[in-house]
């Protein structure tokens, strides 16, 4: 029987089919737009229950862009509004009965079940997923079980601490997520900009409420020295990060997806460099450095494998 993966992002819900084997029968995307609160899970519900009603299905796998409190069936998710505790579980469950199973789990879980299942890491028992995009976050599975931690919150790796001293916005979003997110590149740009004089490159032909990270990467495409120095100032910070995640875990493999790293996957040797700089020096020769194989399908085939496997396990 075939199974529904429905990937919850911030601005978009995507849905598809799978067969068994992992191939696509199936698939669509809609805008969330202004949709908030009961209207997204309404949307969620509705998409579900149709998809289920014209393809008979074993299985649903949800992820959400936040954290699934497994305990409660409820979901925080900061980026779509009223979700600060919204009742998933329950609203889909009434929706489905109870004659289909029903897996919701993080999307950091979901990129990394769908790498090892139909990406970058197929067969990983031992993989870490390393989201970059408007956050931060790692998909961990160690001995083919993703890592939730007591809280459902394993993996909030923006937090990382990177840096000193303390800076107070490291509050909002973490010390790694606040020079090396796609915001985060912004932010440092920035930064750089008010303390350098004279600096007249492409990027300070850019409003601050439009300087995007898109600007920074095409900026060091083209030899600024300013954007050089915010990318050198990630890599050294994604290289850390890793070598944290090696030392710690031991992976086989460490995937960097998310929306950064579409350019930043150029980035992937130097990234390497810089984590062997600082990781245990056994561990660091035993994993792969790749980049996403999946691109932005990554949760959408997660949720795929949640459908089929149920607790997160390989």
């Amino acid at each position: 029987m075939p199974y529904i993966g429905i990937d919850l992002g911030g601005t978009k819900l995507a849905a598809a089919v799978f067969s068994a084997a992992g191939d696509v029968l199936h698939r669509e995307t809609v805008a969330l737009g202004d949709r908030a609160g009961a209207e997204v899970g309404s949307s969620i519900a509705e998409r579900v229950t149709r998809l289920a009603a014209a393809h008979p299905v074993e299985g649903v796998g949800v992820c959400v862009p936040g954290l699934y409190r497994a305990d409660r069936g409820t979901v925080w998710a900061p980026n779509i509004r009223e979700w600060e505790d919204y009742p998933l579980r329950d609203e889909l469950r009434s929706a489905l009965g109870e004659r289909v199973n029903l897996t919701i789990d993080s999307d950091r879980a979901a990129y990394v079940l769908g790498e090892t299942w139909r990406g970058a890491a197929i067969g990983a028992r031992d993989a870490i997923f390393l989201a970059v995009g408007t956050g931060i976050g790692a998909g961990i599975l160690t001995a083919g079980q993703v890592v939730r931690g007591c809280g459902d919150v394993a993996g909030a790796i923006g937090w990382l601490a990177l840096d000193r001293p303390y800076v107070p916005r490291y509050r909002r979003h973490g010390c790694f997520e606040d020079q090396a997110s796609g915001p985060g590149l912004v932010r440092v740009a920035r930064d750089l900009m008010d303390e350098t004089t004279g600096y007249d490159g492409a990027l300070a032909r850019k409003t601050p409420d439009t300087l995007t990270a898109e600007d920074v990467f095409a900026a060091f495409g083209n030899g600024d020295r300013l954007a050089a120095r915010v990318i050198d100032n990630a890599i050294e910070l994604w290289g850390m990060a890793a070598a944290n995640l090696v030392s710690l875990f031991n992976p086989e493999i460490i995937i960097f997806g998310g929306g950064v790293f579409g350019p930043a996957s150029q980035l992937l040797e130097r990234i390497r460099d810089e984590a062997t700089r600082w990781a245990q020096p056994i561990a660091i020769t035993q994993v792969r450095f790749a980049a996403s194989a999946l691109g932005g399908d990554a949760g959408l085939y997660g949720a795929g494998r949640l459908a089929m496997i149920g607790d997160g396990g390989t």
